[in-house]
């Protein structure tokens, strides 16, 4: 997914860099904009807008809300039939709500963390590999035979790991989905491509990197099918038998991290859609209460009901934007053909709209 996800990364974040609109000091675009501008289809981009504000704002929400109080598992027995998923769920949409009125100030040190936990993750799980690398042919022996397991694939495609993995590598690295080209076309890049190229970076870390961690992390530490835990206890369970019990409130810490920051990020994709749509703000005001709510509706959520939920409406979304982006390819493959001109004739590529016969852009011209 990280492979041929890169190359839809790629496209849709150029044409978001394209067609981009300027907006008092910053920028703002993304895959409804595109489909306004390029496909001349406003009531396609309004589909999309819909599809990912249902997908970010209430399916990926609810379960990255359903991570958090997941990660308290280890803590409590019976998690599910206790008051603590109540509790987080009241704690978090209420710090939700302050954040979607009020601002990303916690965000803000989020961005400072985030990076810091995912860095340290990454050692622990280079480290697992280095201690246990006599064990490693096995496990990629394990990964090859279940994920083209002929029998589960001829037996129920849907029931096969292939898919499972092509699922959860789409929740990972989002590329095709049209979410990070919301925020690509923030960016201030002399040239389309620049950005384009940037977020192949972003999927090959999000996945090649930070799930190998995981995966790896879970597969060398031990009798990983019979420890009685699944989900992020599971993970808990097999760091802890590397560093120790501290090892289970370091996960806790990053998934709480990771989780929280993303609800934050899907909150201000959603809201940057709904503005697509409209700019009144009764809309507004009750989109984000609903949005806070449905962060408290997934803390009690079970597993199943929550990825499900996640993988109805991130399916829907992807369809549209990769729709737009196989009829607009062709425009992003020639700002990259423009970009490579250039950097071949030793210049800092700068674009303008003209260099491959577009008219319709609003700050490239």
């Amino acid at each position: 997914m990280a492979v041929l996800g890169s190359a839809s990364a790629f496209v849709e974040s150029t044409l978001a860099q394209i067609y981009k609109k300027k907006e008092g000091d910053s920028f703002k675009g993304g895959p409804a904009y595109y489909i306004e501008r390029a496909l001349h289809a406003r009531w396609l981009g309004i589909v999309f807008a819909i599809s990912l504000i249902a997908t970010f704002a209430f399916g990926f929400n609810g379960l990255q809300s359903y991570n958090i109080v997941s990660a308290f598992g280890v803590y409590v027995p019976d998690l599910e039939h206790s008051i603590l998923p109540t509790v987080i769920g009241i704690i978090l949409a209420v710090f939700s709500c302050i954040i979607f009125f009020a601002g990303d100030f916690i965000g803000k040190i989020s961005s400072v963390l985030v990076p810091l936990m995912a860095g340290l993750y990454i050692l622990i799980g280079i480290f697992v590999i280095l201690t246990n690398i006599t064990r490693l042919p096995g496990v990629l022996a394990i990964v090859m035979a279940d994920a083209f397991n002929f029998k589960s694939i001829f037996g129920g495609f849907t029931g096969s790991c292939m898919v499972l993995g092509i699922k959860r590598g789409l929740f990972s690295n989002e590329a095709g989905m049209g979410s990070a080209p919301n925020a690509s076309a923030s960016a201030t890049v002399s040239h389309p491509a620049k950005q384009g190229l940037a977020q192949i970076i972003s999927v090959y870390i999000d996945t090649l990197l930070i799930c190998s961690t995981t995966v790896f992390l879970i597969l060398l530490t031990g009798d990983w099918a019979d420890t009685g835990y699944s989900g992020i206890p599971l993970l808990q369970q097999c760091v802890a038998r590397v560093i120790g019990p501290v090892g289970i409130h370091f996960v806790t810490v990053i998934v709480c991290l990771f989780a929280f920051t993303s609800i934050i990020g899907n909150y201000f994709y959603a809201e940057a859609n709904i503005l697509f749509i409209t700019k009144n703000k009764t809309v507004m005001t009750i989109f984000r209460i609903c949005a806070a709510v449905m962060v408290f509706i997934g803390a009690g959520n079970s597993l199943d009901v929550a990825w499900s939920l996640a993988d109805i409406t991130m399916g829907l979304e992807a369809v549209v934007n990769i729709i737009a982006i196989l009829l607009l390819g062709r425009i992003a493959f020639a700002a990259l053909d423009d970009y490579e001109k250039q950097k071949a004739a030793g210049r800092d590529p700068v674009f303008h709209e003209s260099n491959i016969g577009l008219t319709d852009t609003d700050v490239w011209k």
